[in-house]
């Protein structure tokens, strides 16, 4: 039900006493319900650089109770029920081992790309070779964007972005088919040491998470049959609800290998990414779902938290070689971890007044920034996109540039200030290497540029030098706040264009330098006492609450990060105040991006207006249904000029004059049945389907690879015959009554992650079922275009969250 273009068809059909009548389906006509402006009730996934990737279709985490699930069940054996949990496991192992290298690998690339690049400029800058300094840095960042840009624009173009919206999406139940593709797998990985190594203002953290599940959606449907890549061993996952976990598992394992962060690469697939789990709090699920509530809380989360394990042990191995000089230019600086353990955190309660006011400026700045980012990402689809894939290509390019002049240029406004006395004397400052505080740039000797310490590095090693401790007075003021500016405004143009691009990075960056500059501030007060790379590190978690709008998670990766659980206090306030803030005025930055790239996300809460509405308000077509046996040739028409995903069958023969809704019957199961020539060449003769198939052959393909009903044909003849559908028909799905308030249907919708939703009438007449809801009946902006006279009550916060609209 989930596309209402319809020929206008004639069929025969059957009303199960033997009598044939004439009966016409939905005609075909302009949709009246835009979905996200995009003009068709069929969703259809838009990349971040504006290409029409795939269509959307939704995945159905429901069991299909029918005769061949049944028979499948009963003959199971306990050896396959034990090789079923033990391909769980290995799977999750397999996920955590092939994130783990892949992370190595990025680090590894970028690491020594970025570094040669950084060490050959640095050279000659110091032989006063400036001109070619300046030539050399910029063609190497043009090249690098070039590489990724193209591969994104004309291989990949959903590994474009950040990738976090993908995979929320997925785990909310949608399905792009191309999302989570081999050729995004590999365009992410490859983009990602492009863009990054190229010195653009983004992060590779983003793009891990959706590697991650890139990886955990291949190893669950098998390989890939498009490219030629199957592997009957790996072919055992045929549920919705099994690959989910796994891409669960996948964008956990991505977040520990991007923060060497396992415990909170769990909790971050809790709380944003693995938004249908967050269900799993409410009483309403406890009652009705309480046994889908214990696997989570122990098989699931333990499988997650098992495979971010298996990425922290594969991250340490891969530390402990490169520590060996076998990694090239790669070192400790590689794995991200601002380590600030070495500082003792004493605060009095005046020092809570800064922190206090860095929340609520972490809350508006990041609000700003959210509404800055999408007003950004319009513009560029709007209007650069439209031109061809040259022009995306050109923007990259062009971002590339500015970046580069911005580092080269910028560092002439920076001060000149004394080595500190124990760095001089430690040959650390100035530094001459690729990493460390102290740059010399265009200063004498003995002093070294601060500014230039912070932009002639990559994005990781500027974020270690603001949360550097003990280093009081080694940045002036205005120095931080230029690099603000900078960082700020090249993360807005940057997340948009033709790039893979993360925006953890970044936020930490425009965070931690916010937090410097205030902690510059403070340290004119002598009755503070928190250090100013502590004030760097609230700064990030004020700026991350602000726009992300996570916390649990955010405080655990954090604190991972910096390896200092004595902040735990600190970050818990400042985020939990950030976020509020921020939470006045628009969405999170992800939710914010999941709106734009047109998925049809169901939100936890369903929209207030909502319990002004009953179930059968939002059902928009008639139905399209099916006799108990019907004839073949009816069934290819519906088949061919419908696009809906499930059927209700009805049973007319008994008693005589009450049909009887038998069940559902999926569009897939058909096509198997149509394909195997499973027919009965009447009405009244019986073909045993439960002994020519198994519950292996209604499983359901990978991603886009189901049948189509275009490559099935039927011969005249057989168009007469008949098909039995009752036991393949779900005769146990989900119902509530037409008067339901339809919130009420909305949150049953997507607790159990459905994917239709029955509606019955409350008095049974002529007609058995009424309709059939499914995710796009429960879209805001489907039922405001029908009901605009509740628009009033649509916004939740009214008044303030047009401060920024």
């Amino acid at each position: 039900m989930e596309s209402q273009g319809l020929a206008l068809v004639d069929v025969e059909r059957g009303d199960g006493n033997g009598t044939d009548f004439k009966e016409p389906l939905l005609p075909r006509k302009k949709p009246h319900f835009p979905v996200f402006a995009t003009g068709s009730e069929s969703f259809s996934f838009t990349g971040i650089i504006k290409s029409d990737v795939s269509s959307l279709e939704s995945l159905d985490y429901e069991i299909v109770e029918n005769d061949v699930f049944k028979q499948d069940w009963r003959a199971r054996t306990n050896y396959e029920v034990l090789q079923y949990v033990i391909m769980k496991w290995t799977f999750a192992c397999l996920i955590g081992v092939l994130t783990g290298l892949v992370a190595l690998l990025i680090n590894l690339a970028v690491e020594n790309i970025a570094g040669a690049k950084l060490l050959i400029t640095l050279k000659l800058l110091q032989s006063n070779r400036y001109v070619l300094a300046g030539l050399l840095l910029t063609g190497i960042n043009l090249v690098l964007v070039l590489f990724s840009s193209v591969l994104c624009v004309y291989f990949g173009p959903a590994a474009a972005g950040s990738g976090i919206p993908e995979v929320k999406a997925y785990l909310n139940g949608i399905d792009a088919p191309e999302i989570l593709a081999p050729n995004t797998l590999v365009v992410k990985i490859l983009g990602s040491i492009g863009a990054v190594s190229a010195g653009l203002c983004v992060g590779k953290e983003g793009p891990l998470v959706h590697i991650g599940a890139c990886i955990a959606s291949l190893l669950g449907q098998g390989g890939s049959k498009r490219y030629h890549l199957r592997w009957k061993w790996l072919q055992v996952f045929k549920k919705d609800k099994d690959r989910r976990d796994l891409v669960t598992c996948g964008a956990a394992a991505g977040v520990a290998g991007a923060f060497k962060a396992p415990v909170g690469g769990v909790l971050f697939a809790l709380e944003e990414a693995s938004s249908w789990y967050l269900i799993s709090f409410s009483f309403f699920l406890l009652r009705i779902h309480s046994r889908f509530l214990h696997r989570w809380r122990s098989s699931l989360l333990w499988r997650t938290f098992f495979t971010s394990a298996v990425v922290a042990v594969v991250l340490r191995i891969g530390s402990m070689l490169c520590k060996e000089g076998k990694c090239g230019l790669f070192g400790a600086g590689g794995l991200i971890l601002f380590d600030v353990s070495d500082v003792v955190v004493g605060f009095s309660l005046l020092d809570f007044l800064p922190v206090v006011v860095l929340g609520v400026s972490g809350g508006i700045i990041g609000s700003i920034f959210n509404k800055l980012s999408s007003r950004t990402c319009v513009f560029y689809s709007h209007y650069l996109h439209k031109k061809g894939s040259l022009a995306k290509v050109m923007l990259a390019c062009f971002v590339a540039l500015v970046t580069s002049i911005f580092c080269l240029c910028l560092p002439a406004l920076g001060h000149c200030r004394p080595c500190p006395h124990e760095a001089l004397m430690a040959n650390e400052c100035p530094s001459y290497g690729r990493t460390g505080n102290f740059k010399k740039f265009n200063c004498e000797a003995g002093h070294y540029n601060d500014l230039a310490s912070l932009l002639f590095t990559t994005n990781d090693d500027a974020i270690r030098n603001l949360f550097s401790t003990n280093t009081p007075q080694e940045y002036h003021y205005a120095s931080v706040l230029i690099f603000l500016v900078e960082t700020f405004l090249l993360t807005l143009m940057t997340y948009g264009i033709a790039v893979p691009s993360g925006l953890f990075i970044p936020v930490i960056l425009n965070g931690a330098s916010f937090g410097r500059l205030v902690g510059i501030l403070m340290s004119a007060s002598h009755n503070l006492k928190l250090d100013e790379g502590l004030y760097a590190v609230l700064g990030a978690a004020a700026f991350l609450g602000g726009s992300m709008r996570m916390t649990v998670s955010l405080c655990v990766i954090l604190l991972e990060l910096t390896n200092n659980l004595s902040m735990l206090p600190l970050v818990m306030l400042v985020l939990l105040i950030s976020k509020t803030v921020g939470d006045i005025f628009n969405k999170g930055l992800y939710d914010i991006h999941v709106r734009l790239k047109g998925f049809p996300l169901l939100e936890s809460h369903s929209e207030p207006f909502m319990h002004q509405l009953t179930a059968a308000d939002a059902l928009k077509n008639p139905l399209v249904k099916m006799a108990r046996v019907e004839k073949v040739g009816v069934i290819m028409d519906i088949l061919r000029n419908t696009r809906h995903n499930a059927f209700p069958v009805i049973d007319f023969s008994s008693p005589p004059g009450k049909p009887v809704f038998c069940g559902l019957v999926l569009r897939s199961h058909l096509l198997v049945l149509l394909k195997h020539k499973a027919f009965q060449p009447r009405r009244d003769s019986s073909l045993d389907i439960l002994k020519l198939f198994s519950g292996f052959d209604f499983a359901k393909p990978g991603s886009g690879k189901g049948m189509v009903i275009d490559n099935i044909e039927v011969s005249s003849e057989e168009d007469g015959m008949y098909i039995d559908m009752y036991p393949i028909t779900n005769a146990s799905p989900y119902t509530v009554l037409e008067t339901m308030s339809l919130a009420k249907a909305y949150t049953l919708f997507r607790q159990l992650g459905l994917r239709h939703l029955c509606v019955m009438p409350k008095t049974p007449q002529d007609e058995p079922i009424l309709g059939i809801l499914t995710r796009h009946d429960f879209v805001p902006e489907n039922l405001l275009t029908l009901y605009p006279y509740l628009k009033h009550k649509a916004t939740k916060v009214p008044r303030l969250s047009s401060f920024l609209a």
